[in-house]
């Protein structure tokens, strides 16, 4: 019988309780792969979705192993893959599943080298959110001078985005989030507005309409609200879900009586149009910011690989302010 190593697996869809601790066979590289012993694994609101059950019909099926990026060091390699990659710590995507293990498979050309100075943890909180979040500001032809609002900024994404957003020169940074505390961790972040959930002012004379860019990471049956706070040629990116889709009819506010002339456009985003390689390369200059401090990396907390459920829970409860972070 071969070894095994420990992972968190979804033996049922829903509730957090239905992800447990299990033993997998030992992974071995195919051509192409390497092996990675993992020292950190980022949760992601794409993991919470996934449990779920939400994606069920996209052949996500119970069994599976959640998470997609992890960061560790480089233990084997595949057929086909230089051997100086051994040894060397990386951060990796694992694909839509595989990343709540011990020992993580990933493909070479989704791998990036930490610079030093870079934590794992630190890795794993920053390489898909803030690729995610550079990418998604270029979708919406983002130019310095023009007002930002980022919907569901606590999350890792909108941390991200606010912190971009505000470095390239945005007039205006406002954000949605649900306390004074985590606006006020926004402000130090980047941001110049506070919103409520509901686009809102939440504080003060804070403008609440009229934004050039609009980044929901949240979507759901609000989506529709949010593109009447775009200005005139203004363009909200849907780069997110975790409230679920928007309403079928959410178009019509773009071409009702009086919208039609304000020449608004809405987008959806996904890092999975963008080539590898272009990501892999703002990953990187991202990763080197955030080892000399240009770039904050916010982990909420960090807890073993048996309390996955714990991590979850909070996700659901829509506590979390930046990642939670797991470490076998």
């Amino acid at each position: 019988m071969g070894t095994m190593v420990r992972a968190v697996v979804i033996e049922r869809f829903g509730d957090p309780n239905g992800m447990v601790l299990t033993e997998v066979p030992t992974p071995v590289p195919a051509g192409g792969q390497v092996i990675i012993e993992v020292e950190a694994i980022g949760v992601g609101g794409v993991d919470a979705v996934i449990r779920r059950g939400i994606l069920s019909g996209y052949g996500f099926t119970e069994g599976l192993v959640p998470g997609s990026e992890v960061a560790g060091r480089v233990t084997a390699v595949g057929p086909g893959v230089d051997r100086g990659w051994v040894d060397r710590r990386v951060w990796a995507f694992t694909g839509t599943g595989g990343g709540y293990v011990e020992q993580a498979v990933a493909r070479i050309e989704d791998i990036t080298v930490l610079p030093d100075g870079l934590s794992a943890i630190d890795a794993v909180t920053l390489g898909s959110s803030g690729p995610v979040a550079q990418f998604a500001l270029a979708h919406g032809h983002f130019r310095a001078g023009e007002s930002v609002l980022v919907r569901g900024a606590a999350g890792s994404i909108g941390v991200a985005t606010v912190q971009l957003a505000a470095r390239a020169g945005a007039s205006v940074v406002a954000v949605t989030t649900s306390s004074p505390e985590r606006g006020d961790r926004l402000r130090k972040l980047g941001a110049t507005q506070l919103l409520d959930r509901s686009g809102a002012a939440a504080r003060g004379a804070d403008a609440a309409t009229g934004f050039d860019v609009i980044i929901d990471i949240v979507g759901g049956p609000q989506v529709p609200d949010f593109v009447d706070r775009l200005a005139p040629n203004g363009r909200l990116v849907i780069a997110g879900a975790v409230a679920g889709l928007p309403p079928a009819d959410f178009g019509t506010r773009l071409v009702g009586v009086g919208a039609f002339q304000q020449s608004r456009s809405v987008a959806t985003f996904s890092l999975n149009t963008i080539p590898a390689s272009e990501v892999g390369r703002v990953r990187a200059q991202q990763f080197d910011a955030a080892a000399v401090g240009e770039l904050t990396s916010v982990v909420q907390d960090v807890l073993p690989l048996d309390r996955a459920a714990d991590a979850h829970h909070r996700m659901d409860g829509g506590t979390v302010f930046g990642r939670i972070v797991l470490t076998p």
